[in-house]
């Protein structure tokens, strides 16, 4: 998509980034892809051997192109993640791929990010309780698989009700959303779940997925947020970190309005709100 290269044009343009704060991932290694995806579905997926089936349910036509972009998107989030435990925050341009389970890809997402990175945060013992707040349009179906059993990683989607996927995985908590729901409706109920959340698990990292596919102009969002009510989700995220000291990833995650600009203006408003929230 475009937006990858749009966006990070857009925040050198205005000064909200400097060539310093960007950086290129590295290659995952195969033990890192394996603390979270089976070794029988990476082994199939690095050797391109997906039924026609599990092609068809990723979304893309697989390649070798496509196995190594998303590794290297998943490899940009769990170098975010040691970004974050020092500075308090640093995001993905790309990622949020939280439809990926552990054994199979779905709605274009091969590998998941957050799952990944958190796993290792945890077994390296630089995580203890891990939080992770999806509030894309659409549920994290796969990062409710991979953490079903696992307490050390609570997690919350917010997405809409009648939205993909059809079949929706059990989230530790999950909130479906009214077609049409705007700003103030969500934001009331981002505030309330949020602050629970917070208090109750003290979680010592968040990862925080971030779609713009809540916007009323998204061509499949289906809610009604506004360019603003969007900001001001992201700066409720953003203020609770900060004001928990909790080390926080963003992921961008989706975004599908007509207009390119508008996509921007809503995934540059995170990168804004983070310079200002905690540099």
């Amino acid at each position: 998509m475009e937006k990858y290269d749009l966006l990070p044009e857009q925040l050198l343009y205005e000064g909200t980034l400097h060539s310093k704060n960007i950086f290129n991932p590295r290659t995952l290694s195969e033990a890192e892809i394996l603390s979270t995806h089976q070794s029988d579905y990476w082994e199939k997926l690095k050797k391109l051997n997906l039924t026609r089936a599990e092609v068809r349910a990723s979304g893309f036509p697989l390649s070798k192109e496509l196995v190594h972009r998303e590794i290297t998107i998943n490899a940009g989030t769990l170098q975010a993640a040691d970004f974050a435990l020092k500075y308090g925050i640093a995001m993905n341009i790309a990622g949020g791929t939280h439809h990926a389970y552990s054994n199979k890809a779905e709605g274009f997402c091969l590998l998941n990010d957050q799952a990944i990175a958190a796993n290792i945060l945890l077994d390296q013992g630089r995580a203890s309780q891990v939080l992770i707040v999806d509030l894309d349009v659409h549920q994290g179906n796969g990062t409710a698989e991979i953490f079903r059993n696992d307490t050390r990683v609570f997690t919350f989607s917010m997405h809409g009700a009648k939205n993909y996927p059809m079949h929706k995985e059990e989230s530790d908590l999950d909130i479906g959303l009214p077609d049409g729901i705007e700003d103030v409706a969500y934001l009331r109920l981002l505030d309330h779940h949020l602050k629970v959340l917070l208090d109750t698990l003290e979680p010592d990292f968040l990862f925080f997925q971030a779609g713009v596919d809540v916007l009323a102009t998204d061509k499949i969002g289906r809610l009604g947020l506004s360019i603003e009510g969007c900001k001001s989700r992201d700066a409720l995220v953003l203020k609770s970190a900060k004001r928990y000291n909790i080390p926080l990833v963003a992921s961008m995650g989706g975004g599908y309005s007509p207009e390119v600009k508008i996509i921007i203006e809503a995934h540059a408003n995170t990168y804004r709100l983070a310079q200002e929230i905690f540099f």
